[in-house]
C-alpha cells in the first residue's frame, strides 16, 4: 500500500513538473497608437475617387492599353505572384500540421544479441520452451521484417498549430495586398510616365516652333547687316541663339527616348517607341478632388491592409511561441505484419499493432524558446509600429497631394498669364527692332524669357497631371 502511494506521488510530481509555468500572461504590446484624423484639410465628403475605375479615371485609350499590357507582362507583379503561391503553400503546409501524419512502412533488418544479455538469455532459454512449434524459435542471427502502417499526430490542446494556420493565412491575405499594391504603384508610375512623354512632346514643339522663328530672324538680321543696318555682332548673337536651342532639341529627343524605355521597362518589354495621344495633354484637368474621409484609407491602400494583416499575423506567432512553454500531447501508433520469419510476414498471426499518448513538456534548457518568444513579441511591436507608420504616411501622402493640386492650380493660372506677355513682347520687341527703337539683345532676351515661360506652363501642367495621378494612387485606387 505504501509503495502505490509512492508511485502515486512520484506521478503527481512529474505531471506539475509538466504544468508548471503553463499559464503564462497574454503579452499585450503596451504602446499608444496614433488615431487618424476624422477629416483631409476640413474637408468631410465622403465620395472618394479611389472607387473609381482606373480605365475611367484616365479617359486614354493609348494610356490604359499601355497599362493593361503592364498588367500582363510586368515582371514585378509576376515576382508577386509567386510570393502569393509561395503563401498559398504555406497555408497548406500549416492545414497539415493539426491533421494525423500517416506514413507507410516496410523494414527489414537484422540483429544477434549477446549471449551474457537479457535478450540473448531470454531467446536463449525460449528455445527449450514446450509451448512454441518449430517455426516460432528465435534464430541467433535474429530477422525483423515490419510491413505496414505508422501514424504520428499532435493534438493541438492549445491551439499553438491553430495559431500558426492563423499566420499563415493572414500572411497569404497579406501577399495579395502587396500585389495590390503594386498594381497600384504600376498604374501610377505609367500615368506619370505617359505624361512626361506628353510634356517632353509638347516641349520639343515649342523648341522646333521657336527654331524656326529664330531661324528667320537670323536671316532678316543677315540682310540688314548687308544693308549696314545692323553690325555683325548682332548675327553672331542671333545665330548662337539658334544653335542653343538646336542643342535643347536634341536634349529633349534624348529625355523622350528614356521614359520612352522606363515604360517599356514596365511592361517588360526592350525599347521601343511608345504610342500616345498628344491631344491628352491640352485636355482640362479637374480642379477639385474628392478625397473622401481618412478613415476610408483603412479599405482602399493596400499598404494599409497589408500591413493589418501582418500585425494579426504575428499576433498569432506570439501565441503560438507562448504555447510552445505548454505541454504537448503526441499519440504514435503503428498497424501493420511484423515477424522474424519471412514465411508468416503476410499470415494473420503477424499481425502487430502499437499506440502510445504522452505529454512532455520543456523543463530544463529552454532558451531556444524563450528567444523565440521574446522575437515574436519583437516582430509584433514592429508590426504595430509599421502598421501606424503606412496609416500616418497614407494620410500624409493625401494631404500633401490635395495641397499640391490647389497651389498648382494658383500656379498654373499666374504662367498662363506669363505666357500671354512674353507673346505680345515678341511681338513688340521685332517691331521696335525694325524700327530701330529697340536693341537685338532686347530681341533675343525677350525671346528667351517667352521660351522658357512657354516651358515652365508646360512643366506645370505636367505636375497638375502628375498630382491628379499621384492623389488617386494616394486613395489607394487602381487595384480593384
Amino acid at each position: 500500500m505504501l509503495k502505490y502511494k509512492y508511485k502515486t506521488l512520484l506521478f503527481l510530481f512529474f505531471i506539475s513538473l509538466l504544468t508548471t509555468n503553463c499559464k503564462i500572461a497574454e503579452y499585450t504590446p503596451q504602446t499608444s497608437f496614433r488615431q487618424i484624423p476624422s477629416a483631409f484639410d476640413g474637408r468631410k465628403d465622403t465620395t472618394n475617387f479611389a472607387s473609381i475605375d482606373w480605365r475611367t479615371y484616365f479617359a486614354d485609350a493609348m494610356l490604359n492599353s499601355l497599362i493593361d499590357t503592364a498588367l500582363q507582362n510586368n515582371l514585378d507583379l509576376a515576382i508577386a505572384l509567386q510570393r502569393i503561391e509561395m503563401s498559398r503553400s504555406q497555408v497548406r503546409f500549416a492545414k497539415g500540421l493539426g491533421l494525423p501524419f500517416v506514413s507507410s512502412a516496410v523494414n527489414t533488418g537484422q540483429r544477434r544479441f549477446g549471449k551474457y544479455t537479457m535478450d540473448g538469455i531470454g531467446n536463449f532459454d525460449t528455445n527449450f520452451s514446450t509451448n512454441i512449434d518449430e517455426n516460432q524459435k528465435i534464430p541467433e542471427h535474429l530477422p525483423d521484417y515490419y510491413l505496414g502502417l505508422q501514424s504520428a499526430w499532435e493534438v493541438d490542446i492549445w491551439g499553438k498549430l491553430k495559431s500558426v494556420k492563423k499566420a499563415a493565412l493572414t500572411r497569404y491575405l497579406a501577399s495579395i495586398e502587396g500585389k495590390n499594391f503594386i498594381i497600384t504603384n504600376l498604374i501610377a508610375e505609367i500615368g506619370n510616365f505617359y505624361y512626361e512623354l506628353l510634356a517632353l512632346d509638347n516641349e520639343l514643339e515649342i523648341i522646333q516652333k521657336t527654331i524656326i522663328l529664330q531661324e528667320k530672324a537670323l536671316g532678316i538680321v543677315r540682310v540688314q547687316k548687308q544693308a549696314g543696318v545692323t553690325n555683325e555682332l548682332a548675327v553672331q548673337q542671333f545665330e548662337a541663339q539658334v544653335l542653343n536651342f538646336k542643342g535643347l532639341e536634341f536634349e529633349l529627343k534624348q529625355q523622350i527616348i528614356i521614359f520612352e524605355n522606363r515604360i517599356n521597362f514596365l511592361l517588360g518589354r526592350f525599347p521601343q517607341p511608345i504610342k500616345r495621344d498628344s491631344l491628352s495633354f491640352s485636355k482640362v484637368i479637374p480642379s477639385q478632388v474628392s478625397a473622401g474621409i481618412p478613415s476610408q484609407l483603412l479599405r482602399n491602400r493596400p499598404d494599409i491592409r497589408q500591413a493589418e494583416f501582418e500585425l494579426v499575423a504575428t499576433k498569432a506567432d506570439v501565441y503560438a511561441a507562448q504555447a510552445a512553454f505548454y505541454p504537448s500531447l503526441n499519440i504514435v501508433a503503428g498497424l501493420g505484419f511484423q515477424t522474424f520469419n519471412a514465411q508468416f510476414l503476410l499470415s494473420p498471426a503477424s499481425i502487430a499493432y502499437s499506440l502510445l499518448g504522452g505529454l512532455s513538456a520543456p523543463l530544463i534548457n529552454r532558451s531556444a524558446i524563450k528567444a523565440r518568444f521574446e522575437f515574436a513579441k519583437a516582430a509584433q511591436l514592429e508590426a504595430l509600429y509599421n502598421y501606424q507608420k503606412s496609416i500616418v504616411n497614407g494620410y500624409t501622402e493625401v494631404y500633401n497631394q490635395l495641397i499640391t493640386i490647389n497651389n498648382l492650380n494658383q500656379i498654373y493660372t499666374l504662367k498662363s498669364k506669363e505666357v500671354e506677355v512674353f507673346t505680345n513682347a515678341i511681338e513688340t520687341s521685332a517691331t521696335l527692332f525694325n524700327t530701330g527703337r529697340a536693341t537685338y539683345l532686347e530681341v533675343i532676351i525677350t525671346q528667351a524669357n517667352a521660351l522658357h515661360a512657354k516651358i515652365g506652363l508646360a512643366e506645370v501642367k505636367k505636375r497638375q497631371f502628375n498630382a491628379f495621378i499621384d492623389i488617386y494612387r494616394a486613395l489607394g485606387g487602381g487595384w480593384k
